[in-house]
């Protein structure tokens, strides 16, 4: 059975705090309390949850520098990075129908 494209990338964005976590990352790599800062409204569950997804995918790597006290750094593997792409396209998108998009 094939799966479509558009579902398998739905699949793989899941929420709105995975754009906004590959957004972040597109900047620079984060520690967790770096990336919970940024994000406004983010539980602490939802973001460790949301992190989990993408390390699994491959769309992020998590490092940690295995000492104490533990650093764990986040950051965008190549494949994560090919997500520009798509939020640039959903930027663009928006800028260019923000007129025409009616929210009640």
């Amino acid at each position: 059975m094939e799966v479509c494209p558009v579902e398998l990338s739905l699949k793989v964005l899941k929420n709105k705090w995975t754009i906004f976590i590959i957004r972040e990352l597109l900047v620079s790599k984060k520690r967790f309390n770096e990336l919970k800062k940024s994000l406004k409204g983010v539980t602490t569950k939802v973001l460790v949850e949301t992190l989990k997804h993408l390390e699994q995918l491959n769309i992020l790597n998590r490092n940690s520098n295995n000492e104490f006290p533990l650093k764990v750094t986040y950051s965008l593997t190549e494949l994560g990075k090919s997500l520009k792409l798509v939020l640039d396209a959903l930027s663009s998108w928006a800028c260019e129908n923000e007129e025409f998009i009616k929210f009640n």
